[in-house]
């Protein structure tokens, strides 16, 4: 039955569930970019599989978006609670804080020792290089090999960015909504459940979306939007898309009445997709995708499908087998944004470690996976029982 924006409900254990498994895939996927993308990353590995490759690509056709779906759907109650100034002071507090402290901290040390290790130029000071490279105000060198000048980024932080920003518009939507209303004099009628139509059409109008959208900026193309704003446009249509249903999905009560019928559906669709992409070995297009062609039109609707089919899936799948909590997934969950916060200079300094071991590309992933997923979550728990850490993360 649908439940009013008013009402109270349960709260979902499962979607606590799914976030820390969608956390701890980041994590994998972090630990196989030194064996499998061809992309740019932290550390140099001759080391390669291919399936690695895959791996990346499947994993980031929906990750994030589920990451943005049920971020959205846990603002709006906070929001009606606290009200748009009480939501926003604390959502700068809860991300903002941490945001501009990992930027601060994290990402420059990565990409120092990026820069010693690789970049082939004469010794530097931290400080000189964080001043010089790293902000940009030195002299950019003739030779310089980037990935972009200066080296200023914000690593896997962007998604805390994303976040925080589309956190902030949801007020102003919010705000905007409840004019209109008023204007009315009536309520915002109450939208049913998607079916197969409604998700197929969401996914075809997607992926038209995000194609054109590629025609000139492919995939892992990243630009600063109002010169600080990290966002990967190729993308982008995806989580905005997720993160607005996630918001409609708490409203309308979408998560509950759901048919199990159309969730497994769907799982099985991009289940059988993944598969298909593993096996033909496609999932290299990602690394190419862009531009006004054919191969990036079918890679585009190819990840779409899989987007929309595994999130749907996913969430029908947590729905009914991930509903409880014991003590381990209940610290985990507390301690998933902890986690994603800290993971990457623990896979890095892992991947440097295991450049001087003879282990082949799959067994220097899965040592490097294992070992961060356990060390990350150990630092969050351990982190978590600072109370002023705590109270920010």
């Amino acid at each position: 039955m649908f439940s009013p924006a008013g009402a109270t409900r349960p709260y979902l254990h499962y979607l606590d569930n799914l976030r820390v498994a969608m956390i701890l895939m980041v994590v994998v996927h972090h630990a196989a970019q030194a064996y499998g993308p061809p992309d740019w990353w932290y550390v140099h590995d001759d080391r390669h599989a291919g399936a690695l490759a895959t791996l990346s690509a499947v994993g980031g056709a929906f990750r994030m978006s589920l990451l943005f779906f049920v971020a959205g759907y846990l603002v709006p109650r906070p929001a009606d609670r606290k009200g748009a100034w009480g939501f926003a002071r604390g959502r700068l507090r809860r991300l903002g804080i941490p945001f501009l402290v990992g930027a601060a901290t994290i990402i420059p040390a990565l990409m120092y020792a990026y820069y010693t290790r690789y970049r082939g130029y004469p010794p530097i000071s931290f400080p000189r290089y964080y001043v010089d490279v790293f902000l940009g105000f030195g002299q950019e060198p003739a030779d310089w090999t980037g990935p972009i000048w200066p080296d200023l980024q914000f690593g896997h932080l962007w998604f805390i960015q994303n976040l925080l920003v589309l956190s902030l518009l949801y007020l102003a939507a919010r705000a905007l909504a409840r004019l209109a209303g008023r204007v009315a004099h009536r309520p915002a009628p109450a939208l049913p459940v998607p079916g197969h139509r409604a998700l197929a059409a969401f996914t075809v109008l997607l992926a038209a979306v995000a194609f054109t959208i590629r025609i000139r900026y492919p995939l892992d193309a990243w630009v600063p939007v109002a010169e600080f704003i990290q966002a990967e446009p190729a993308r982008l249509a995806q989580y905005v898309a997720f993160f607005a249903a996630g918001v409609l999905a708490y409203r309308h009560d979408w998560l509950h009445r759901l048919p199990r019928r159309v969730g497994y559906t769907w799982l099985a669709a991009g289940g059988a997709v993944a598969a298909a992409v593993f096996v033909t070995g496609t999932g290299t297009a990602f690394f190419a995708a862009g531009g006004a062609n054919l191969a990036s039109a079918r890679w585009t609707l190819v990840e779409t499908v899989m987007c929309v089919a595994l999130g749907v899936g996913l969430l029908t799948l947590f729905r009914d087998v991930a509903t409880g909590h014991n003590r381990l997934t209940r610290a985990m969950a507390d301690s998933s944004y902890t986690i994603y916060i800290i993971h990457l200079p623990i896979v890095v300094a892992l991947q440097f470690a295991f450049t001087h071991t003879a282990l082949p590309a799959m067994a220097a992933f899965a040592a490097v996976a294992a070992i961060a997923v356990a060390a990350s979550t150990a630092t969050a728990l351990a982190s978590r029982r600072v109370p002023f850490l705590r109270s920010i993360l």
